[in-house]
């Protein structure tokens, strides 16, 4: 009879044991499927969209079973990328040269990425001159600027790489105020994006630093001056879908949001406008 007990006790225990087993497998393997049926949507866009950007995805992911995966960097770095073959779904660009680079029929490499039934001038930003609270040069503006840098006033200038757009444009405001970079070159100082360029005058290892609108508020920078158009033209950040999507359908819906009031409203917080 204490034998029959015991046999019947570990018989028992083994079934116990193996239905909790069964059953904690099954909520792993659920909460892997549920995470496993979730979209990709890939966005490569310009470094200087970054703080809008990621509040635009929490919101988005707050209502829709997709992960949003950014990469952001400098126009020119992600045009390099996606024509080097890397996935992604959509690009917003902070000049529209990325984007005709890889458009057919607007580069001389042949690069065909680009929808272009889907391309459209997304926002609108500024150029300004930017500097930390303490101001340690005393920048007033571009002019004062321009004359210290040609008349060899002490001044370090932070500026972005002539391959990046933010550089782009400086090197439009050196022209227009007739500034010889070569010349300058010992009052100069390099970022490879807009927050490399942003950080240096933070950190104060610039005395100032020719950046966009947006990165100066979310850092906190005072914009002595905003560039004109004459200096500069206007600074438009194109988007589209690109061709190789691999998961058009999610990239589409997500494309749709950013036009959306509730994504511009992230994105004019830091001071940019819709552009369409």
């Amino acid at each position: 009879m204490k034998k029959a007990i015991v046999l019947l006790t570990v018989f028992l225990c083994v079934f116990t044991f193996a239905a909790c087993s069964k059953k904690t497998g099954s909520a792993d393997t659920a909460g892997k499927s549920a995470n496993a049926s979730k979209t990709d949507v890939i966005v490569f866009a310009a470094a200087s969209l970054r703080e809008s950007m990621t509040a635009i995805k929490e919101n988005y992911e707050k209502s829709n079973n997709v992960n949003i995966v950014y990469t952001f960097d400098s126009s020119g770095t992600l045009r390099t990328q996606l024509i080097a073959g890397a996935d992604c779904d959509i690009f917003v660009s902070a000049a529209l040269k990325q984007m005709n680079d890889i458009t057919a029929g607007k580069n001389d490499k042949g690069a065909d990425l680009a929808d272009t039934s889907t391309i459209f001038n997304y926002l609108e930003n500024k150029v300004v001159l930017a500097v930390n609270d303490n101001n340690p040069a005393n920048i007033k503006g571009f002019s004062d600027l321009a004359n210290r840098l040609k008349n060899g006033g002490k001044v370090l200038l932070a500026i972005g790489n002539s391959d990046v757009p933010v550089g782009a444009y400086t090197k439009k405001i050196f022209k227009y105020f007739d500034i010889d970079e070569d010349a300058v070159a010992s009052s100069l100082t390099y970022g490879t994006n807009v927050k490399e360029v942003t950080s240096q005058v933070i950190s104060g290892a610039a005395d100032c630093g020719i950046i966009y609108q947006t990165d100066a508020f979310s850092a906190g920078l005072k914009a002595v001056e905003w560039a004109t158009a004459d200096m500069c033209g206007q600074v438009i950040y194109p988007a589209c879908i690109l061709k190789g999507s691999k998961n058009r359908a999610e990239a589409e819906k997500f494309f749709k949001y950013l036009k959306s009031k509730e994504a511009l409203k992230e994105l004019e917080k830091v001071g940019f406008v819709s552009a369409f």
